[in-house]
């Protein structure tokens, strides 16, 4: 996700091809040139500008679009009623928002894990180990950047990359130089992870969940991926101080039944996997069954916890929190802003798709420019524009490419948030973690680096799967 400060120009740039989302139906009204649609494409770049402020206004970014969305579809609801279309509207609604469902409760239920995970202590028994160990700087650099590579595909980039900046930030004090180019490392290998997993990132996600690809094919990616974290990190190492920091004893276990909500966690994805590739139901059926393991699993920590409690009430400090497990707590802690801002761009973007500017950016990115070109040049975007309209852009005019060329475009929107600091949720968070040390500034001066595996993941990429 890139939730804040976002160029508005860029956004223009992109309305065209951002305008796709919205499945076609029958007899679809083409009004790219009608009043409506100038209308729509003003109030869509409004919302998307206000997002892109959220961090000096500190406006949640979920509120623009979704009243965006709202006013899009009575303009264009009006303007079918109008041409004697009454139900044409309601009709390509209902088509977005079943795709948004499926993507929200998928999402949910991930989200739901994770938060169980950080609740019963998981990350920060990891950060605790991680720092007791006493490793130096150059070997924190690539310890860190290598763990968010590792994790991000299973938990989303953005905890990941929080959780090893926690350690980057415990370790390095006031040496600026090593917070620094550790943020950076710890972003791009959070996204960079994230590419070669359906799980790592809402558009692999998505990708997976269209059929482009199927799940076992995303591993393709892994080996470009690598090259993608690699090459910037090899050439931020000499830079990283060569020094080793004094180690910490500070220990924190994990708290009951975290071991075994880890193991449900990867049992939800087998089965929302299975459930895919096997009986071809949707995955997020899976994911929800999944849910319910560990509804069953915190219905049993509950009824047992009074019993385990008198077992160790004499070692509180050593078992952690001694109120019961509840999940719905988990539910309830879930990025519901992420979600609802979700809900708006489907819907923002469903409406100018709507409107007829599908055909138009199918033909400008993949007919004239060629799918090659324009698959790298949606990474470019992505760096600047949030990569989820950009994925559904893309879904949605489903160009005529094979297997090599979505694996391309999902490599490349997945990793091309790693440009700028503002490119990916992961690099606005540690901005405000890391305030005043790791910074917009900061991350461009290695951009060309940065870039430099970009490039390279992509030839590699071409090289092995094309």
């Amino acid at each position: 996700m890139h939730p804040a400060t976002r160029f508005f120009m860029g956004v223009i740039a992109l309305f065209a091809p951002l305008a796709a989302f919205a499945t076609e139906t029958a007899n679809p009204i083409d009004l790219t040139t009608h009043a409506v649609g100038y209308a729509a494409l003003s109030i869509f770049g409004i919302a998307y500008a206000l997002v892109m402020a959220e961090e000096f206004l500190h406006l949640r970014k979920s509120k623009p679009v979704i009243i965006a969305a709202g006013v899009i579809w009575c303009l264009i609801a009006y303007v079918y009623i109008q041409m004697g279309e009454p139900h044409l509207a309601g009709e390509a609604v209902r088509r977005n928002l079943l795709e948004y469902a499926e993507l929200m409760l998928f999402l949910l239920v991930a989200m739901t894990y994770i938060n169980a995970l950080q609740e019963r202590q998981v990350f920060d028994a990891l950060r605790s180990w991680l720092i007791r160990k006493g490793f130096g700087f150059r070997a924190l650099f690539w310890l860190t950047g290598t763990l968010a590579f590792l994790i991000s595909p299973v938990a989303d980039n953005l905890t990941t990359a929080l959780l090893m900046c926690a350690v980057v930030l415990a370790v390095g004090g006031d040496n600026k130089r090593f917070v620094t180019l550790a943020c950076i490392n710890i972003v791009v290998g959070a996204n960079a992870g994230g590419a070669f997993s359906p799980f790592g990132d809402i558009t692999t996600l998505m990708v997976w969940q269209k059929g482009m690809v199927d799940f076992f094919g995303f591993f393709k990616l892994f080996v470009p991926a690598v090259v993608n974290f690699v090459v910037p990190a090899i050439l931020m190492h000499f830079a990283v101080p060569n020094l080793k920091p004094v180690a910490s004893s500070e220990d924190v276990p994990m708290k009951r039944g975290a071991r075994r909500i880890i193991v449900l966690f990867l049992l939800t994805i087998a089965t929302a996997v299975s459930f895919h590739n096997f009986l071809h139901l949707p995955p997020v059926l899976g994911m929800l069954t999944g849910l319910g393991y560990l509804q069953f699993f915190g219905y049993y920590l509950r009824m047992s916890h009074h019993r385990w409690r008198l077992r160790n009430e004499g070692r509180a400090t050593l078992v952690g929190d001694m109120t019961p497990f509840d999940v719905f707590n988990k539910v309830a802690r879930a990025e519901w802003d992420t979600l609802l801002f979700f809900y708006g761009v489907v819907l923002c973007v469903g409406g100018l798709g709507q409107l007829g500017y599908l055909a138009m950016a199918s033909d400008l990115m993949y007919n004239q420019w060629g799918p090659t070109h324009a698959n790298i040049a949606i990474g470019f975007l992505s760096a600047i524009v949030d990569n989820i309209p950009v994925m559904f852009a893309v879904l949605t005019m489903n160009p005529e490419m094979n297997e090599t060329q979505w694996l391309l475009v999902t490599l490349t929107a997945g990793v091309g948030g790693s440009l700028l600091s503002i490119g990916s949720a992961a690099g606005v968070a540690l901005m405000g973690q890391a305030r005043g040390t790791y910074t917009f500034f900061a991350h461009l001066e290695w951009t060309p680096a940065i870039a430099l595996g970009y490039l390279a993941s992509i030839a590699v990429h071409l090289w092995l799967n094309g």
